[in-house]
């Protein structure tokens, strides 16, 4: 790998500067402002004893996830999809995407018959606002979990929580397989990817998609492993956050 630096300094296989504030908001049950250098998003998890419909019964909870970004999130204002009266492609996919991250280190046999509900609202876009989004989510569903816990919503030696889960984008600037990139980066990248990675180092979910010239193996290869290592030090973070 090559030890150019970028434009922010950073060497190609390092992550922004990360942080994750728990307990931000005081009404959720779980949440947790992240930051993924300029990119920041803020997670909310909400409690419900009980689940829809089609669950009641079965012994199982539900886990599920909406994003957002704030109409200022970037350079231009947006406006808000409330207003446009529908919900966007993008945000439906984005949506999703964090409901299947979540869901895949969550038994839901464990969770009982309860709901939790993660909104992801992005405050700032930096480049990578899916790959915070489920960081701190994650988050903030571990503290809802001790939370339903603690109101014996979940029974006290029940493990809902199976692993961790953390996500990261990857990319290949100038020919060099490069993490976490920002939005000056995102939009040059010849491939882009974004990698879904448990904290026993699983894959959940890999997207990735060539910009200009189609990618090879070896390329693919070493974008898995910045990911997969990228994904092992947000999994550090998420551990200490919560210590």
């Amino acid at each position: 790998m090559t030890d150019s630096l970028r434009a922010d300094g950073r060497t190609p296989d390092q992550l922004r500067e990360v942080t994750i504030e728990r307990g931000w908001s005081a009404h959720a049950e779980g949440s947790a402002l992240v930051s993924f250098g300029g990119t920041k998003v803020l997670c909310t998890a909400s409690f419900t004893n009980g689940v829809p419909r089609w669950l009641t019964g079965k012994g199982k909870g539900w886990v599920t996830a909406e994003y957002a970004m704030l109409p200022r999130a970037t350079n231009s204002r947006n406006d808000r999809e409330s207003i446009k009266g529908k919900v966007g492609g993008r945000t439906h996919e984005i949506s999703r995407l964090i409901g299947r991250a979540l869901r895949a280190v969550v038994d839901t046999k464990a969770l009982g018959e309860n709901t939790i509900v993660i909104d992801c609202d992005v405050l700032q876009a930096d480049g990578g606002t899916r790959t915070a989004a489920i960081t701190g989510a994650y988050v903030a569903l571990a503290d809802a979990i001790e939370w339903g816990r603690e109101k014996k919503f979940i029974a006290q030696r029940a493990t809902p929580l199976i692993d961790s889960v953390s996500a990261v984008s990857v990319g290949i600037i100038d020919g060099a397989p490069m993490l976490d990139l920002a939005y000056v980066e995102d939009v040059r990248a010849e491939t882009d990817m974004n990698v879904v990675v448990t904290g026993r180092g699983l894959f959940v979910e890999v997207q990735g998609t060539a910009e200009g010239a189609p990618f090879d193996k070896s390329e693919l290869d070493a974008l898995l492993e910045l990911g997969v290592n990228g994904c092992a030090q947000l999994r550090d973070i998420q551990t200490a956050s919560r210590a």
